[in-house]
């Protein structure tokens, strides 16, 4: 059994292909296949089911395969014992963000972010909840930053900052006409959301305590996963949407007079870093995290009387 044969049942089982597998391994297919083979030679046991498209994992497999990525997990700690004797960071940062956190601060600390490690190559991708967890367990990314609790016992959170949701109104909607607004007041047959599959539409339902399809109109129903463009839609349409505190950074004087804040307890979310338990290039991941920090105001830090909406 080697490393490399350890490598190659992991990558096949990430991308449920030989072929792919063995591009992503910068390797023949052939001899991809023929090391995987020689290792389910060694152990005595099929590790995949090659009738099936795309190839899965055989029962046993599916053990093998966890800890043989613990094993490469435990491998790379002492490359990062290396590492972290260096005083300059340096290596590659695979990082998945949700669309709802992504506009308010990736492009807020990315300068920062390379101008202090210049040795480290940011690789940012913006992508669902769902996605973001899969390829967390996949190894494919090294931390995701996105809305927690997950209750995934595989899986650790780091949590970063809580963060307020807002209404944010037309002039023609009835919460224009109040200072402050409670749950109970939202109209969910004006309300502008998101589509399924993005976390913060389910936490906006939460708020709401309503789980019904919302189409915004009556004659029309709108898709979208940006938080953005459900802002330009009460601009533009009327109607009211949800919006993040960090949102409201770059909101004109005109905008902002839409803006309606929850009355207490503000009903909030918690953003985290989050990475698998075993988790590698500590470093990195906690200068990003200082990073979003020096960004967010002090007391987003604390939770203290947040109602963080648990999804």
């Amino acid at each position: 059994m080697t490393i490399v044969q350890f490598e190659y049942i992991v990558a096949v089982d990430t991308y449920r292909s030989f072929v792919t597998a063995a591009e992503k391994c910068f390797v023949t297919q052939p001899t991809l296949s023929m090391q995987v083979q020689k290792l389910e030679n060694t152990l005595g046991v099929k590790i995949f089911d090659r009738s099936k498209q795309p190839v899965s994992p055989t029962e046993i497999g599916i053990e093998i395969i966890a800890q043989a990525r613990t094993l490469l997990a435990e491998s790379e700690k002492i490359k990062e014992i290396i590492t972290d004797r260096q005083k300059e960071l340096s290596g590659e940062l695979k990082v998945a963000i949700i669309p709802t956190v992504s506009p308010y601060i990736l492009p807020k600390i990315l300068h920062g972010f390379v101008e202090k490690y210049p040795q480290v190559k940011l690789i940012v991708w913006e992508q669902t909840t769902e996605s973001i967890i899969q390829q967390l367990k996949n190894g494919t990314i090294d931390c995701g930053i996105l809305s927690t609790p997950l209750h995934e016992s595989n899986l650790k959170e780091i949590p970063v900052f809580y963060e307020n949701f807002v209404a944010y109104v037309s002039k023609n909607s009835k919460l224009s006409k109040k200072k402050n607004i409670c749950p109970e007041d939202i109209d969910m047959e004006e309300i502008w959301v998101l589509n399924e599959g993005h976390c913060m539409r389910e936490q906006v339902l939460n708020i709401c305590q309503r789980r019904k399809s919302t189409k915004g109109f009556q004659h029309f129903e709108y898709n979208t996963g940006s938080v953005e463009t459900l802002k330009r839609m009460v601009d533009q349409n009327n109607g009211a949407t949800i919006l993040p505190e960090l949102a409201l950074a770059d909101l004109s004087d005109r905008q902002l007079d839409k803006v309606r804040y929850f009355r207490s307890p503000e009903p909030a979310r918690e953003v985290s870093i989050v990475v698998q338990n075993n988790f590698l290039k500590k470093r990195m991941i906690d200068a990003l995290k200082n990073e979003i920090l020096e960004l967010v105001p002090k007391r987003m830090r604390s939770k203290k009387k947040k109602e963080v909406i648990d999804i």
